[in-house]
């Protein structure tokens, strides 16, 4: 079989996704590689393919064991052999998995580094190995988001198998990170692939400014216009997760918390439901999402802002896996950049960390297409705006607000640039709190001239002030505000400033059309042309077989077929096994295991 036909016959796919190709011939030559590939980009297949149409067995190194449980599970849902050892295998599985691999059965075995170590001179040495992939790479590096020390070994690879090609294989990672994890695995002469960052079915929205019952009202009021579809809220702490949680139980929506402060039972519980469709939303810490392949999250929040724009690309990337139209909201305040701050200053890698969130910041106060700004990040220009953005949607207004300005930063200098953003607004808004009164900052010229305008709006403002670099808070001394060069500049009238307009709406969200998804154009014998008109009540009721073929078997229904799938079903109808066969994300296997129960459903409704 060679890969255009393993292709088809497993996956379901006619062509190759951009890169894919390239590299498949590249390993199968024999030739060490890293792939730089976002979340949903297609990453698997590059080392799939390649391990089915190899000799011998490949060894994939993964870092959870719930991750290999799922790559597992959605394997041999495509008839394809794979297993995977790991800590929380039975001893006899373990041997009946290390027969097969002895035998040269099996295709794919799926194994954490500390597992790796121990086997290297046992298993490893006693079978034919086709490549080893290495995926989530950027764990190996100390630059990387997310390092773990147990991967900093794999640099043994190299050596006790010099035949062998590596293939490492990362989402986020930036040109130092990807140096780093060439180094480490001592590949320092592998190709490099990097393939599109651009994820045009996600939607990108920020929302600025929110206080926590306001954020509350606008995510109820935003998975309320989504029903039946699954979403992921991610928040900064654990404390944070069970709140909303817990508020949206309240509220009759089936959430569920999850973070490391929880028993192991209890998250594996929490993640199972997840993926199984039982359990509508997660409101999770950063841990949440790497140990899932869930291709049907429909949308992910961010409660507070993420540290990092790799960090928030990843999480963002849990959301839309199969292609199909999906949103992401981002919420984002003065309090987040303070407590991120303060987490950066204590890292090990202050500097690297700073800038890391200097750059988060301007993706989150930025007035030009987001998705530009995330593309730029990593090393990927585009000429034109995406139109699926907040930004794009909704330029913001601006006006002449250099008095505004003019008003804080003289409370800031009249106050001897000692004191807080919260001293500055009651400063400016006339309020005799104990410490005004105690420093007599009531007693200053600034004192209540800004008093017309609300407290909200002035942390608005001061917030923009800060992102225009007209102040900046000195972390390591109070968190007091300091006024810039640029900032006297407005100060003493030598240059005028413009802030944005602060939107006054109901803070809520209305489900707005997603952009149309689109249903790739086959060419089926005796199928009539298609209209392109998907038939929603069909869909539901293909989810509906979905979910009862998944419980049958033990299976997440995404794993049965993906949304997209279902999608496309709903608006081509095929009303015969050959007709179904041909859609595009249906194998060989597949087909013969479902097309009669699918196609007699599609034809009720023909």
């Amino acid at each position: 079989m060679n890969i255009f036909e393993a292709l088809r016959t497993y996956y379901g796919y006619s062509t190759f996704r951009p890169n894919q190709q390239e590299i498949i011939e590249h390993v199968m030559q024999g030739k060490d590689t890293l792939v730089l590939m976002p979340t949903g980009g297609g990453k698997s297949i590059c080392y799939q393919i390649p391990a089915l149409t190899m000799p011998g067995t490949a060894i994939v190194i993964s870092p959870l064991i719930s991750l290999m449980k799922d790559q597992v599970e959605t394997l041999r849902a495509n008839g394809i052999e794979a297993e995977a050892l790991n800590s929380g295998n039975d001893p006899a599985v373990d041997t009946i998995i290390r027969r097969k691999c002895i035998s040269g059965s099996m295709k794919l075995l799926y194994i954490s580094p500390e597992k790796l170590m121990s086997e290297i001179d046992y298993l490893l040495s006693h079978i034919q190995i086709s490549l080893f992939a290495i995926d989530e790479a950027h764990c190996i590096s100390q630059w990387g988001h997310d390092f773990r020390p147990e991967y900093t070994q794999l640099g043994i690879l190299r050596e006790k198998f010099p035949q062998v090609p590596i293939m490492a294989l990362t989402a986020t990672a930036d040109k130092i990170t990807r140096g780093d994890i060439l180094k480490q695995l001592n590949i320092t002469g592998a190709q490099e692939f990097i393939s599109s960052f651009d994820r045009p079915n996600l939607s990108l929205s920020v929302k600025r400014g929110y206080k926590a019952a306001e954020k509350m009202h606008f995510i109820f009021n935003f998975i309320k216009a989504r029903p039946m579809e699954a979403g992921i809220i991610y928040c900064l702490s654990r404390k944070n997760t069970e709140k909303v949680a817990s508020d949206l139980q309240k509220k009759g929506i089936n959430a569920a918390p999850y973070h490391a402060g929880m028993s192991t039972y209890e998250r594996n519980q929490t993640q199972e439901r997840f993926k199984n469709d039982q359990l509508a939303v997660v409101c999770a810490t950063i841990a949440f999402g790497m140990g899932i392949d869930k291709s049907n999250v429909r949308w992910v929040i961010h409660y507070n802002m993420p540290k990092s724009i790799e960090s928030f690309y990843q999480e963002i990337g849990r959301a839309g896996r199969d292609g199909a139209p999906a949103d992401t909201i981002l919420f984002y305040s003065l309090a987040d950049i303070v407590q991120l701050t303060e987490f950066a200053r204590q890292s090990g890698q202050q500097d690297v960390n700073m800038d890391k969130l200097r750059r988060m910041q301007e993706y989150a106060e930025s007035s030009v297409c987001r998705r530009r700004i995330l593309l730029n990040y990593f090393s990927e220009q585009t000429d034109h705006d995406c139109g699926n953005c907040d930004v794009c949607e909704n330029p913001p207004q601006r006006f002449d607000g250099t008095r505004y300005v003019q008003m804080a930063l003289s409370a800031a200098k009249r106050a001897a640039e000692a004191v807080r953003i919260s001293t500055i607004i009651e400063i400016v808004k006339g309020i005799r709190s104990p410490y005004v009164v105690r420093h007599g900052y009531d007693q200053l010229k600034t004192f209540g001239v800004g008093k017309d305008i609300t407290t909200n709006d002035w942390q608005d403002y001061l917030l923009q002030m800060l992102q225009m670099g007209f102040i900046e808070i000195a972390y390591n001394d109070g968190n007091k505000v300091k006024v810039t060069n640029i900032g006297e500049d407005v100060l003493y009238g030598r240059k005028s400033a413009q802030l944005c307009v602060i939107d006054h709406s109901v803070k809520e969200e209305r489900k707005k059309p997603r952009l149309k998804l689109e249903i790739p154009t086959i060419t089926i014998p005796g199928l009539p042309p298609t209209t392109g008109i998907e038939d929603m009540k069909l869909f539901e009721a293909l989810r509906s077989l979905r979910l009862t073929c998944a419980n049958e078997e033990g299976f997440p229904p995404y794993i049965v077929f993906s949304d997209k799938v279902l999608h496309s079903l709903a608006t081509i109808k095929p009303t015969t096994i050959e007709q179904f066969g041909n859609i595009s994300g249906i194998g060989e296997h597949k087909k013969e295991k479902y097309g009669n129960r699918f196609v007699a459903l599609i034809q009720k409704y023909v």
